[in-house]
């Protein structure tokens, strides 16, 4: 029991650290709340489909003190125009379909099916516009965004133990040609799809400190999505994730979590430009005709949040056959640390599920 404390400890430490690095980066265009779900990370019993059904919100708005006012990563003619437009506001709905099937003890299939609801408002051609004020732009588009299906492996399967190793690929089933209210397609990072495919390597791990009372759990993952058609590569993901789960009757569980998300920069393939200061000019100033992979400034991100929560068993609570096997949860996403360079930053989140389990073939003996 005491190399799962020192487990523990050294995990909430490697939290600490990577929150004090200096150099903490900023989004573009929207982000989504991210939690972990023991439902989702664990690997069922052989024959037994777990479904989680996830309501997401997630806004993000400037911090005070800041600006929002962002490059242009115009895509489709391979400009990247400095100080071009300044950000409003993204929200973000997800509602996502998780699906979680137990091949053997040990292994799982995993498909996840996230439906996004997306609205963006942002304030167009700072430099170029007729006022200093710019034009006012709004976007909005829903659909299905990038489905992730993810192969599992549990490394460590006892009654208190569980280390669960995952290996994913992220599709590219996200629109990525919707155009906002000026008519133009909006840039990559603000679109429901990344539109190229992603590797996720994941770890989660629990340890039940006091049985059927209190476990300790901690996930890990990193993404990296490949350069899409239009030149434009999302920055690379970390998560971690580290928290407890409190039985306080068999239908009751508290839920406490601490979660932080590291974004590295975007990249885009393009010239350099400068948008022309206000009333200076209605043309950008060009600096760099040549096309290269250029990082784009104000993209990425740091962010630290602590997650309270609760999880009602329904089996329990009401003993029926609807109810088998039913639970409910909701949480509070609540952002401790965030730097996002002058940029949008995710607020207060709130996450809703209800989780159920189906027997669909029973286990030879």
């Amino acid at each position: 029991m005491r190399l799962h404390h020192r487990m523990s400890l050294i995990l909430l430490m490697i939290t600490w650290v990577l929150c004090t690095q200096a150099a903490a980066l900023a989004s573009c265009g929207a982000v989504s709340c991210f939690v972990v779900i023991g439902a989702q990370q664990q690997v069922p019993q052989q024959g037994v489909l777990t479904v989680n059904g996830i309501y997401n919100y997630t806004p993000m708005r400037l911090l005070g003190g800041t600006t929002g006012i962002i490059p242009a990563a115009d895509q489709a003619r391979q400009r990247l125009i400095l100080d071009h437009h300044q950000e409003v506001r993204t929200i973000t709905q997800t509602y996502t379909l998780d699906l979680n099937y137990g091949v053997t003890d040990r292994f799982a299939m995993q498909v996840t099916i996230p439906y996004l609801k997306r609205t963006h408002i942002h304030l167009d051609e700072i430099g170029e516009s007729p006022t200093e004020f710019g034009e006012r732009v709004n976007f909005a588009d829903n659909g299905i965004g990038d489905v992730r299906v993810t192969a599992k492996y549990n490394l460590l399967p006892t009654l208190r133990h569980m280390v669960v190793m995952g290996l994913g690929l992220e599709l590219p089933t996200g629109d990525t040609r919707a155009r906002d209210s000026s008519g133009q397609v909006l840039e990559s990072s603000g679109q429901l799809g990344r539109g190229n495919v992603g590797l996720i390597g994941s770890i989660y791990q629990t340890y039940e400190l006091i049985p059927h009372r209190l476990n300790q759990f901690a996930f890990a993952s990193y993404r990296h999505t490949f350069r899409n058609r239009d030149g434009y590569q999302f920055g690379d993901e970390y998560q971690l994730n580290v928290g407890l789960n409190l039985i306080t009757t068999p239908w009751l569980v508290l839920i406490s979590q601490f979660n932080y998300r590291y974004l590295t920069h975007d990249n885009v393939t393009a010239n350099l430009e400068q948008s022309a200061p206000p009333f200076a000019g209605d043309e950008p100033v060009l600096l760099d005709p040549r096309v290269l992979d250029r990082r784009v400034p104000n993209t990425g991100s740091t962010y630290l949040a602590y997650t309270p929560g609760f999880q009602l068993a329904l089996g329990e609570l009401i003993k029926s056959r609807l109810t088998e096997a039913t639970s409910v949860y909701f949480m509070t996403q609540i952002p401790l640390a965030r730097d996002a360079n002058n940029n949008l930053a995710q607020g207060t989140s709130f996450i809703f599920g209800l989780t159920r389990s189906f027997q669909l073939v029973k286990p030879q003996t």
